[in-house]
């Protein structure tokens, strides 16, 4: 409990020293621009005849931007960043509720409380987070050979996403120049929110609330932020190399999936796992979750084309027609094996679908989801099942069974089916399979470290009484209403 106090004084005072010193960026002489909006590459002299911005740095075309800077406000789209608000938000809905509740109603009646408090907290820590460092890590081009693994700091605390009225400029991410930088950095928050919620599936029932916490922040930022900038940041190693990941086969499903993998040895499984039922509180809450998950999956997938466009319409298309293959193709395995099928086999076949077409949802046609789905439904579910067992581990909800192994299954499709046609580009098999291996073994390494870590400073387990009692009691001293 010290160390934990420790922990939390501290946080709060990096991030009011952070805050003080935004404000004093805020409030610096129009005459001394911010490190951010001084960037060599973006100063052009100011015409003689406008006092307004003689002192600021001039807007430049979008298309002329290598780093996020300031443009005229008439160079925004209005529909995209309409839709990337609402991509946004609908994100944000998988997490909360959707991931809340898809979880809560696998889990032991005795735990479902802790499990939606674990999403919560999450979310809350990962957002301040990301505000505080990771969207700079992550999405800022970064300097030198170092720029290929990490992002610069111009971005930290949301330094220089300038809004001027007067003047009529506003800061966007050379990444999606056609919306404010605002929105974008939102849209990829909401991104970093559900990567780390998914890994408190593979531990539900047995960590502390508060190494949940210690342990989230520190994944984000070290983990979860590098990866993203190799990804999807222009310089990042990965993007450079061709890898083709359009909304979060590697970044996200593969990554968390791998670390939840990893959760699941650190902790050992739960008591009584394999010996006694470990019956459902409520699977009508995850249909529900699994509900939310798919229509949030729209801004998911779709947002990730960061315009209102035709490839926008083509990943939101793909993206139904591959979670409805994924449903069935569960749904039969599952028939086939043991001569019935279940409500939570359907939900778990339609979000093995999602997460297969992710990495591809840009990319591919119609038809080709029709294969990630068949593909993603039959492999997730023997990475539930048989995979499982293989690997003894008490993977609690299956993270690393459906999105683990959806997410490799859909990245490897994606060099496969990527049509040249639609994107520009052209897959490779290969360079997918090296993302994918890259992005598995950092996360495996890295998450295996922070777990040391989080153990040194509060422990990750809760005591065998706790665990029998349930964790609503015994960390929140809460329980679920009769």
């Amino acid at each position: 409990m010290h160390a934990m106090r420790w922990i939390a004084v501290s946080l709060f005072f990096w991030l009011c020293l952070g805050l003080v010193t935004q404000q004093a960026r805020a409030q610096a002489p129009a005459g001394a621009p911010t490190a951010a909006l001084a960037a060599p590459a973006l100063a052009v002299s100011a015409p003689p005849n406008d006092a307004s911005v003689a002192n600021a740095v001039m807007p430049v075309a979008p298309a002329a931007l290598t780093q996020p800077g300031l443009v005229g406000a008439e160079t925004l789209n209005g529909a995209d960043t309409a839709w990337m608000m609402t991509s946004t938000a609908l994100v944000l809905l998988m997490t909360l509720p959707g991931i809340a509740l898809f979880y809560g109603g696998m889990v032991r009646r005795k735990s479902v409380l802790n499990v939606m408090a674990c999403v919560v907290g999450t979310c809350a820590i990962v957002s301040l987070l990301w505000f505080a460092v990771g969207y700079s890590i992550a999405f800022t081009p970064g300097s030198g050979a170092l720029g290929h693994l990490l992002g610069g700091t111009d971005r930290l605390w949301f330094a220089g996403f300038d809004y001027i009225k007067d003047a009529q400029k506003v800061a966007v991410s050379h990444i999606a120049p056609n919306i404010p930088e605002s929105v974008y950095s939102m849209f990829q928050l909401s991104f970093a929110i559900i990567t780390a919620s998914l890994v408190v599936g593979a531990f539900v029932e047995r960590m502390r609330f508060s190494a949940t916490l210690i342990f989230m922040a520190l994944w984000t930022v070290v983990v979860y932020a590098p990866i993203a900038h190799w990804v999807w940041e222009p310089n990042g190693w990965l993007a450079r190399l061709g890898a083709l990941d359009f909304a979060g086969g590697s970044v996200v499903h593969i990554n968390a999936g791998i670390a939840g993998l990893v959760c699941a040895y650190a902790l050992g499984p739960r008591k009584g796992y394999g010996t006694e039922p470990f019956s459902p509180f409520n699977l009508g809450l995850t249909m529900a979750g699994a509900g939310m998950l798919w229509v949030g999956w729209f801004g998911f997938n779709a947002g990730s084309a960061v315009a209102a466009d035709g490839r926008a319409g083509l990943a939101m298309t793909v993206t139904h027609i591959a979670a409805s293959a994924g449903a069935l193709s569960w749904m039969a395995a599952e028939w086939l094996s043991r001569g019935r099928p279940s409500l939570l086999g359907v939900c778990s076949g339609l979000v093995a679908g999602l997460v297969a077409i992710t990495p591809g949802a840009g990319y591919v046609s119609p038809g080709s989801a029709v294969i990630f789905g068949l593909v993603a439904g039959v492999a997730c579910y023997w990475g539930a099942t048989g995979l499982k067992r293989l690997l003894n581990a008490d993977d609690s909800l299956d993270v690393f069974g459906v999105h683990g192994i959806g997410g490799i299954v859909g990245s490897l499709l994606t060099g496969v089916f990527a049509s040249k046609t639609i994107s520009g580009v052209e897959g490779s098999v290969w360079i997918q399979f090296v993302g994918a291996a890259s992005v598995m073994l950092y996360s495996l390494v890295m998450t295996g470290l922070l777990l040391w870590i989080t153990s040194l400073c509060v422990g990750l387990r809760v005591s065998e009484t706790a665990e029998i009692d349930g964790l609503d009691i015994d960390q929140h001293a809460e329980r679920m209403g009769t």
